[in-house]
């Protein structure tokens, strides 16, 4: 994946990759709240987004770095990082310019639609 990355070793320390190096990456709209997308990011992509001010991930399909809307013009702009208390996973906030997900809709969780989870509390057949 990455060439000898600059991440501050204090950072690097704390985070519990994957097998394969990775780290799940979260991202939030900064002004609304609303969960965007997941991506992932090794050293190196983390290391980018936290001293470039734009998201940067790895793409486990394509094998390569990719910063969030370089081809489609939908672009990330890195406001807050924040790592979990267990270390394997990140909250990205980001002011999102145009769509985040590839197929265009706003989140990557609209296409994929709600599951219908059981809510506690909430009587059977409750739509709200």
């Amino acid at each position: 994946m990455s060439n000898p990355t600059t991440l501050d070793p204090s950072i690097a320390a704390r985070l519990k990759r994957d097998a394969n190096g990775l780290v799940c990456a979260v991202v939030q709209d900064d002004a609304s709240g609303d969960v965007l997308m997941v991506g992932w990011m090794d050293d190196e992509a983390l290391h980018r987004t936290l001293t470039t001010g734009r998201a940067w991930y790895w793409s486990r399909s394509r094998g390569e770095y990719w910063r969030k809307g370089d081809t489609s013009g939908h672009t990330q702009h890195v406001r807050s990082v924040a790592l979990d208390c267990d270390g394997d996973a990140l909250l990205v906030r980001v002011h999102q310019v145009g769509p985040a997900c590839h197929t265009g809709t706003r989140t990557c969780f609209e296409a994929g639609g709600d599951l219908g989870a059981v809510v506690a509390g909430r009587a059977p057949g409750a739509t709200r």
